[in-house]
């Protein structure tokens, strides 16, 4: 059975810049990653997402189930996703028996600004001015972010560069799970 890890944090945070460096180690190590990026499944899901509670839980359901079906099928995954409640990364480690947590912290602040200026393709835009503006619900403003209890380890990436940060992620990866997962 294969792994899985999921890398959380604000939106704004990093998550994804440091996920797929972090997968670029990994194959190098000879250890193959499939990256689901929520923002890139939420297109197919909820082609016109409204980030309500019930959305939410159907979005994190079936990213966790998918994560269970590769890892049952041999294949690493990491998760890119907020999942801004516990609940959802519960649900993934309750079925997925090889699963961690990768904590991407960063301040409020750096988040917004970062998301002001982001270019990235599937991630929706604007969503810190959007929740100002509109009420939309954003995890870190108006909508609680629940912080890992336990995760593997904590990155703070407002203190540390995208390149650091991937190879401490790869390091503890590998320490966790061992290079048996080549794949």
């Amino acid at each position: 059975m294969a792994f899985a890890v999921w890398f959380t944090g604000l939106p704004g945070s990093g998550k994804t810049v440091i996920a797929s460096s972090t997968a670029a180690i990994m194959k190098k190590n000879d250890i193959n990653v499939k990256m689901l990026q929520l923002d890139e499944i939420r297109r197919v899901l909820t082609p016109n997402p409204k980030y309500t509670d019930e959305e939410r839980d159907i979005v994190y359901t079936s990213l966790g189930y998918m994560a269970k079906l590769l890892t049952e099928s041999g294949v690493n995954v990491f998760i890119d996703a907020t999942a801004n409640r516990r609940k959802y990364r519960d649900a993934a480690r309750s079925i997925i028996p090889e699963f961690a947590e990768i904590y991407i912290r960063c301040s409020l602040d750096v988040c917004m600004a970062r998301e002001a200026r982001r270019k990235a393709v599937f991630s929706p835009k604007n969503i810190y001015k959007k929740s100002a503006r509109a009420g939309a619900n954003v995890p870190g403003v108006n909508v609680p972010y629940e912080e890992p209890i336990d995760p593997l380890i904590i990155i703070d990436s407002d203190k540390m560069n995208p390149e650091k940060s991937a190879e401490k992620a790869a390091h503890a990866i590998i320490s966790m799970f061992g290079e048996k997962h080549g794949n």
